[in-house]
């Protein structure tokens, strides 16, 4: 069996479909609110909470791989819960700044809960996706009520990955063969910059999106009431403010992991235009 946690998230469901269309192993979906799920037909829910290991052990029972993003949940004690429970395969979301902005507080304890899994005695196979496209959710709000997204570096590209993409890679590495041992940093198929975004998100929804410039401390203002000030300036870091070519490299792993090209964040903004509209 394998369990992927965050059923309803942003990678998760698109796993579950995806696994629940080519895999025919047992599927469990872990979720806070099994009633709301939504998982296709066929998956089994369990309830449980990352934020209390002891709720998973549940969960646990029965599952040879575990689908786990990282810094969600207390990741020491879900891992030894999954060891325990005799879990052999674990497939972590992890993040390309392990590689490309090690110095930045999100990106070592990226690293240390990576650390954490191969020194668990469990079989691993770790994701390090770029900046997701969903990350574009933030301004969701702003575009419904029609007010200018606050933008501090409108012209910086970065390869800007498609969650399901991720999810494609983690069905390849849950229920493929050659993938144990191996990290992947993940990305989309091309460089797309935040003014590039808006204009897919004006064309998706039918109608302008205007954008403002802002400077750095006011971003990290805006930023810093959901995310707090280390995460907020290290997103700023990330998204313009300390780029390098390691973050802005494209690269072909969506491709060579799966057999089909990465989605643009194009393809992002139509699959997702009910949120903005």
């Amino acid at each position: 069996m394998i369990l992927v946690t965050g059923a309803t998230g942003n990678i998760g469901s698109a796993l579950l479909k995806e696994l629940r269309a080519s895999h025919a192993e047992p599927l469990r979906g872990l979720s806070r609110a099994p009633e709301k799920a939504g998982v296709p037909s066929g998956v089994e829910v369990v309830e449980g909470d990352l934020s209390r290991p002891a709720s998973l052990e549940p969960a646990f029972e029965g599952v040879r791989a575990l689908f786990l993003v990282s810094r969600i949940g207390l990741d020491a004690d879900i891992l030894d819960a999954a060891r325990r429970a005799g879990v052999e395969h674990v497939v972590l979301v992890s993040s390309v700044t392990v590689q490309t902005h090690p110095h930045l507080g999100p990106a070592r304890e990226n690293l240390a809960v990576e650390r954490l899994l191969k020194g668990s005695g469990m079989a691993w196979t770790i994701l390090r996706p770029t900046q997701f496209a969903s990350n574009a959710l933030w301004w969701a709000q702003t575009i419904r009520n029609r007010r200018p997204v606050r933008v501090p570096y409108a012209d910086v590209g970065l390869p800007t990955v498609h969650p399901a993409d991720i999810a494609s890679v983690a069905r390849a590495a849950l229920a493929g063969t050659g993938h144990l041992g191996q990290t992947y940093a993940l990305t989309g198929p091309e460089r797309i910059t935040t003014r590039q975004q808006l204009e897919a998100l004006a064309q998706a929804v039918g109608r302008d999106v205007p954008f403002t410039r802002v400077g750095r401390a006011e971003a990290h203002r805006d930023m810093a009431a959901f995310l707090g000030d280390e995460a907020a300036a290290a997103v700023l870091d990330i998204t313009g403010g300390d780029v390098n070519e390691e973050l802005l490299a494209v690269r072909d792993t969506v491709t060579r992991i799966t057999g089909a090209p990465a989605r643009t964040f194009r393809q992002w903004a139509l699959d997702n235009v009910g949120a903005f509209s």
